[in-house]
């Protein structure tokens, strides 16, 4: 282990190697690994160390030598402080090669598959990177009188106050100027996380490819002062405003949404278009962020897959049931298995306002659903794994290996916990036949994968 000398402050020389999972540059200071946002690989700096831990360190650029010609102008006008993205000052495709690195480091030094370098195709492109984010999380701080809503630093809790942001599929400027008037006007205290005090804690903005916008607010209750007064500002300064929601919070955690939201004005869900089928996005439900490349996603899932008439099929995390029933119509019948209870509740809508007939949804954690159908007999042909980052619990794995599906489709954003679940599924009698990284988060560092596992014969 090499001994960390650095000091806080401290000016040193770096070469930058390659990209981390973040799109920040990986230097090396004899022998230590050292993080610097901003350096992109060939270049050299002058950088300042801001922070040193026992086997890695974090610097910022102090002086940049010979740019990269990779290098780019940034399109955001709070790039750089905003936490955001991460990516805005290199090439697009730059971005996508180092997605593809993330994604081949993963699956062969966590997930232990002997790939070579070509076995993970390069990632599937977006055609417009920006204006592709259906979904935008505003925490809202400063005061009444002085209202911020914004994005957090990197790696920390201070407000980047924004007007706009480029990587919105929709416009935010007028969701943010309605609500700062708003809270100045009335006098609407923003929440504060350290004293626990105030009203205001995030304004969520939900968007569709039509140009329609549902903005819910979550606050410290479900009742909201002054309503009609948002509202008249909310339907002037956006074109697409369909409805005002609220979800009351008030845990001391991060966690965004209370557990329920309620309408205040207007319509209950906005919908999507997918892969020909309509789908609601209600305030609380998952949807994926980026509409046109989730389509690209479910149809190299389904590619994967490759159902027949006869499949039954598990989708595992089924959210709103999008995947499941574009899969639908390519099998014999789609089990969903959901723990959010509105996003069941939608999924079994969609299914009707679809005219499908062979999906059902099941309310429940997926670590108490799968063990129990498999126990009482199910043994599905294809099982879809869609869990969140943390990947899936051990009961599930355990569950799979029990039920002995044909193939195993495992849809991820957090690679290294995909990798890591991989690995037991391959040790227990999987084999990898194919990946293919999808780039959802455009100019930020998360990449979503889809990987291939058939049952090996004999098992």
């Amino acid at each position: 282990m090499v001994e960390n000398s650095l000091q806080k402050n401290q000016i040193i020389r770096l070469s930058c190697e390659r990209l981390g999972a973040d799109l920040e540059g990986v230097c090396r200071h004899h022998g230590l690994t050292v993080f610097v946002p901003g350096i992109l690989p060939g270049e050299t700096c002058e950088a300042r160390v801001l922070k040193t831990h026992a086997s890695y360190a974090f610097a910022k650029i102090e002086q940049l030598h010979q740019p990269s010609p990779e290098r780019r102008s940034p399109f955001c006008p709070v790039y750089g402080r905003c936490g955001g993205c991460g990516g805005q000052h290199m090439s697009y495709p730059l971005t996508l090669e180092a997605k593809r690195q993330q994604v081949f480091d993963g699956l062969t030094r966590i997930g232990g598959l002997p790939l070579a370098p070509d076995d993970v195709p390069p990632v599937l492109a977006s055609d417009n990177p920006t204006h592709c984010r259906n979904k935008a999380s505003l925490p809202v701080g400063g005061t009444a009188q002085n209202p911020v809503l914004g994005f957090y630093r990197r790696r920390s809790h201070d407000l980047i106050g924004l007007t706009d942001c480029p990587i919105s599929l929709n416009d935010l400027s007028g969701v943010i100027a309605s609500v700062e008037q708003w809270m100045r006007e009335q006098g609407i205290a923003p929440y504060n996380e350290r004293t626990h005090r105030g009203f205001l804690r995030h304004v969520v903005a939900r968007s569709n490819r039509k140009g329609d916008m549902l903005a819910v607010l979550v606050a410290t209750s479900d009742t909201l002062p002054a309503k009609d007064a948002l509202v008249r500002l909310l339907a002037r300064n956006i074109q697409g405003f369909k409805g005002l929601h609220i979800s009351g919070n008030k845990a001391k955690g991060n966690v965004i949404f209370g557990p329920k939201s309620r309408k205040l004005y207007g319509e209950d869900a906005i919908s999507e278009t997918l892969l020909g089928l309509t789908f609601e996005i209600t305030p609380l439900s998952f949807f994926q962020v980026n509409p046109d490349q989730t389509e690209v996603l479910y149809q190299t899932a389904i590619g994967f897959a490759a159902p027949s008439g006869e499949d039954t099929v598990v989708d595992a995390y089924a959210g709103a049931g999008t995947l499941s029933l574009c899969m639908a119509k390519r099998c014999k019948q789609v089990i969903g298995l959901e723990i959010v209870p509105q996003a069941v509740e939608s999924a079994v809508r969609n299914a009707k306002n679809n005219g499908i007939g062979n999906a059902q949804f099941i309310q429940a954690a997926v670590e108490d659903a799968l063990p129990k159908l498999v126990a009482d007999g199910l043994h599905p042909d294809i099982v879809v794994l869609d869990p969140p980052r943390k990947g899936v619990e051990q009961a599930v794995i355990d569950a799979l290996l029990a039920a002995r599906p044909k193939r195993i489709i495992y849809v991820s954003c957090h690679v290294p916990t995909q990798a890591r679940d991989i690995k037991l599924l391959t040790d227990g009698g999987y084999r990898f036949t194919a990946c293919h990284p999808v780039d959802m988060f455009c100019y930020a560092g998360g990449v979503e994968n889809v990987v291939c596992l058939e049952r090996n014969e004999g098992v």
